[in-house]
């Protein structure tokens, strides 16, 4: 009899899975398909082949896929190679608590190449949730501040992030559901195309994310005397900012950011710093159907360009920058490099570069697949991001687990509560 094992059925996104098949026949290619909906009807899958061992079964911590999306042993290949059916689609988890994402995980006898047209062989439905039991969400308009506080269960106290994402906009929640599921207090955070936040982000009011660390600081379940910040792509440039001008910041980590001020005007109390303007122009169009904005972004370097540079060696705490080698949004490596340099000059040392070979730009949690190319919410043209499938999603892996242990190494957490 044909069997198909998934363990554990019901997990968290960033958790791992095994895969197990038996009673097929000796010495035989397979095929594996995964599937999803997404919250708005879409489609992504993935399809992987096997060759079955000498008792009839394949062990994807084992066994390597000979084709299809991927290559060579890979036990979560078919949930980092999901795409989408419709083309430019990008995953994303919009109800954190409510749902999860049901994969399902389809097993066929013989090599096929149109799975929809056969009946698998045997069949799973695998859960995988954006939170914990008992991770609370709490609607945040406190203020000014508008976004989504996740905090763990239990008392408390927790240490808490500010979570931020870029020029998409909006408020986006899954990396805070993760991180509340993982014991932080995490506050998501929207600073444009949200609400009754600007439409579009003119310039950045730094007096709004102090706002906001500050709203942190102060929760009774958050402990110690400072905050994190983690963000990418323009969120990572808010980020740095954060970091060089406000006390309530006590560690940072940049996905894939800027060492500058780049677009929009950056303005705090008395403090004007002129943005680095984008050469439009220069944007890049790659085989007639995506975008890609390497050659729009100036270089900070140029001497006319050193007052839009932050002075990341004014933070009080440690900065850790996360760069994908393949990045092809624009070359975070170098804006990372330039930061560490700028820092170890003015006698700054806890400044930190991780480079991911073959990452991308769109470093996600580990739940989600690759993505190298989709719609973008600013242009009427795909963006390109970069990357390639195994070493991306790889350094997601452990991209997430080194952000958990820098905050957790670099936020003071006492011992008592505020409650």
């Amino acid at each position: 009899m044909v069997g198909l094992s998934v363990s554990p059925e019901i997990s968290l996104a960033d958790e791992p899975v095994k895969i197990q098949a038996w009673g097929l026949p000796l010495d035989q290619v397979i095929t594996l398909q995964a599937w999803l909906k997404d919250e708005k009807g879409h489609i992504f899958q993935s399809r992987a082949f096997y060759k079955t061992d000498m008792e009839g079964k394949v062990d994807l911590e084992k066994s390597p896929a000979t084709g299809g999306d991927f290559h060579g042993v890979c036990p979560m290949g078919l949930f980092w190679a999901l795409k989408p059916t419709t083309p430019f689609k990008k995953l994303i988890k919009r109800d954190v608590i409510g749902s999860p994402f049901l994969i399902h995980l389809e097993l066929y006898s013989s090599l096929v190449v149109k799975p929809h047209e056969d009946e698998p062989a045997a069949s799973k439905v695998i859960e995988r949730w954006y939170s914990a039991p008992g991770v609370q969400r709490i609607l945040i308009r406190e203020g000014r501040v508008r976004g989504a506080l996740f905090l763990p269960p239990g008392e408390g106290p927790f240490p808490g992030v500010v979570d931020m994402f870029g020029g998409v906009g909006g408020l986006l929640e899954y990396r805070s559901s993760l991180l509340a599921s993982r014991g932080f207090a995490s506050l998501a955070l929207a600073y444009f195309a949200y609400d009754d936040l600007p439409s579009f982000l003119g310039e950045i009011d730094l007096k709004y994310f102090e706002e906001a660390a500050q709203f942190l600081c102060d929760h009774p379940k958050v402990s110690g005397d400072g905050v994190g910040v983690v963000a990418i792509c323009k969120g990572a440039e808010v980020a740095l900012a954060m970091a060089s001008y406000l006390p309530q910041v006590a560690a940072t980590v940049c996905i894939n950011g800027f060492n500058a001020v780049n677009g929009s005007n950056l303005f705090y109390g008395d403090l004007f710093i002129k943005a680095i303007p984008y050469k439009l122009e220069r944007i890049l169009c790659i085989d007639f159907w995506s975008i890609s904005f390497t050659n729009a972004i100036n270089d900070p370097r140029k001497p006319e360009y050193q007052d839009s540079i932050l002075p990341l060696e004014k933070a009080r705490g440690p900065i850790l920058f996360m760069a994908g080698e393949k990045d092809q949004h624009f070359n975070s490596l170098l804006f990372a490099r330039e930061a560490k340099s700028r820092a170890e000059k003015h006698g700054k040392k806890d400044v930190y570069v991780q480079c991911y070979p073959g990452a991308g730009h769109l470093i996600e949690p580990p739940g989600f697949p690759f993505c190298p190319v989709s719609q973008g919410s600013l242009f009427p043209f795909p963006v390109t991001w970069g990357g390639e499938l195994l070493p991306h999603c790889r350094a997601q892996e452990a991209c997430w687990k080194a952000l958990q242990e820098f905050f957790r190494s670099n936020i003071r957490c006492s011992r008592r509560n505020k409650l």
